[in-house]
C-alpha cells in the first residue's frame, strides 16, 4: 500500500470489507468493490448515502468536495438532499481560508438543492494540505447502483475523459504548462464548472432503461467501467477510439505524459443500458444540454480494452495518473 489514492481491490478485500461491524437487517446495499453508495431500508423509503474525501486539490476545494459527493448519491438515479462536512484544515490556513471553503460548500449545496445539516472543524496537526470529508445522503422510492449492470448492455459515457483531472492539473502545473498558451489553460481551468453529474444521472433514471451508474473518479474512465464490471461480476470491452478527449485534455495530458483514460473523472457519468433503451437515454441527456457517446458493452468473460486494433487485458483498476505524476513531486 505505498501508492497514493484509493487501496486496490486485493487490499480492500482482505483488511477493509470483513471488518464492517455488525450486519443489520435494514442495510440492504452494504459497501463493496466498485460501489457508489449504501443503502437503508427506512419505514416507507430507501436511505442512500456516500461519504468520500477530497485530498489531492487546493483550489476550489469546496466545490469538488459537495460535487464529488453528491455525484456518488446521483448514482442511484436520486438527487442528493443533505450532506455532512467534516472539514480538516491544515495549520498554513487562516479564518479567511476558512470562509472561502464554506462560502464554496454553500454556494454549491444551493445551485444542488442540498442542505448542509452538520458536520466538524478543526486545524489538524500533521497534514500539509486541507481535507474535506463529506457525506452526502437522501431519500428515494427505487434506485439502481453500479451492481446492477447486465450482460449486453451497451456503456454510455457522458461528457469527456479526465475531465475533472484536466482542471486540477491546469492549476497545478500552470507554470510548466504555460507553453500550451492561455486561451488552452483557461478552457481546462474552466472544466471544474462540468463536474456535476445529478442532472444528467437522474435524466437518464428518469427513462426507466438504465440498469446500473458509476461516477469514475480515481483511476478515470477505464478504473470506473473495470469497477462497474466487477461490482456486477460481469466482464466488458471498451473501445479507446470511441471514448471522447477533450482538445485540452489531450495537450495537457501529452505535455505531462499521462493517460487521459486513468485521469480522475468527476462530471463523467458512465450508464450500463439496456440496448432497447439507447437511444431513449442519449436523447435525454442531450435534451440537458450533455453529449454522450457509446464506448463498448458489458459481457461475460474477460475485461478488455481495444487500442489501435490491439485486445489488452484490464486486470486491475489503475492507479489515478493525477496521484502518479504528484508522487513525482513528494
Amino acid at each position: 500500500m505505498k501508492a497514493f489514492g484509493k487501496i486496490n481491490e486485493k487490499d480492500l478485500r482482505k483488511y477493509v470489507l470483513p471488518n464492517l461491524g455488525v450486519k443489520d437487517e435494514n442495510l440492504v446495499e452494504p459497501a463493496d468493490v466498485g460501489v457508489d453508495f449504501a443503502v437503508l431500508q427506512g419505514t416507507n423509503q430507501y436511505i442512500i448515502v456516500s461519504s468520500d474525501p477530497v485530498t489531492g486539490v487546493r483550489k476550489n476545494i469546496g466545490l469538488y468536495a459537495v460535487n464529488v459527493n453528491a455525484n456518488d448519491v446521483a448514482t442511484s438515479g436520486n438527487r442528493p438532499r443533505f450532506m455532512v462536512n467534516v472539514i480538516l484544515l491544515a495549520k498554513t490556513e487562516n479564518a479567511s481560508s476558512l470562509a472561502e471553503i464554506t462560502k464554496e460548500i454553500d454556494r454549491a449545496c444551493k445551485i444542488l438543492g442540498i442542505s448542509v445539516i452538520g458536520g466538524h472543524t478543526e486545524t489538524t496537526k500533521g497534514i500539509k494540505q486541507t481535507i474535506l470529508v463529506m457525506t452526502a445522503l437522501t431519500f428515494a422510492s427505487s434506485y439502481v447502483s453500479s451492481k446492477r449492470a447486465k450482460e449486453g448492455d451497451v456503456i454510455l459515457m457522458s461528457k469527456t475523459a479526465g475531465l475533472e483531472g484536466t482542471s486540477i492539473l491546469a492549476h497545478e502545473y500552470r507554470k510548466s504548462l504555460s507553453r500550451l498558451g492561455e486561451k488552452t489553460i483557461e478552457n481546462a481551468l474552466k472544466m471544474v464548472g462540468q463536474i456535476s453529474i445529478v442532472n444528467e444521472a437522474e435524466a437518464a433514471f428518469k427513462t426507466g432503461y438504465v440498469h446500473a451508474m458509476h461516477d469514475p473518479t480515481e483511476g478515470g474512465v477505464l478504473g470506473g467501467v473495470y469497477e462497474m464490471s466487477v461490482a456486477s461480476k460481469l466482464g466488458f470491452i471498451i473501445d479507446k477510439n470511441l471514448i471522447p478527449v477533450a482538445q485540452e485534455t489531450k495537450k495537457i495530458s501529452k505535455a505531462l505524459q499521462i493517460d487521459p483514460l486513468k485521469l480522475i473523472s468527476s462530471g463523467v457519468l458512465l450508464l450500463a443500458v439496456d440496448p432497447k433503451g439507447k437511444e431513449y437515454v442519449i436523447e435525454a441527456l442531450k435534451d440537458k444540454g450533455v453529449e454522450v457517446n457509446e464506448i463498448g458493452n458489458f459481457m461475460i468473460g474477460e475485461r478488455s480494452l481495444l487500442s489501435n486494433g490491439r485486445r489488452l487485458l484490464v486486470k486491475e483498476s489503475p492507479i489515478d495518473e493525477l496521484w502518479r505524476i504528484k508522487r513525482k513531486d513528494l
